[in-house]
């Protein structure tokens, strides 16, 4: 699938679906109120590879064991999970490429 770097910005932007903003703060300037408890996404495409960001996207705790940041693309092995998030992914695949070809773009 390719990501649509478009959609992958909206997504780090929605505060109820994302929430990548609550810790990250990322060149979007209308976006106020961004995060300081994780690293800026600002050059993310620069300091880790497409490989690198679609792990951290999909199951952070495998590279960072207690991470905080919710695994996007993972539905076993999780605790204190609500009902109806039982058996789901948070993104969908399409969402993590879109996320991720976003995420790429950041160079600076």
């Amino acid at each position: 699938r390719v990501g649509d770097a478009a959609r992958g910005r909206a997504l780090v932007a929605h505060r109820q679906q994302g929430l990548c903003l609550l810790c990250h703060s990322a060149p979007i300037p209308e976006e106020r109120f961004q995060g300081n408890l994780a690293p800026s996404l600002a050059g993310a495409g620069s300091r880790w590879s497409a490989g690198q960001l679609r792990l951290r996207l999909v199951d952070s705790q495998r590279l960072q064991p207690g991470s905080i940041m919710p695994a996007y693309y993972r539905s076993d092995g999780l605790q204190q999970v609500g009902r109806e998030w039982q058996g789901r992914t948070l993104f969908t695949a399409q969402q993590i490429e879109d996320v991720l070809a976003y995420l790429q773009e950041l160079r600076e």
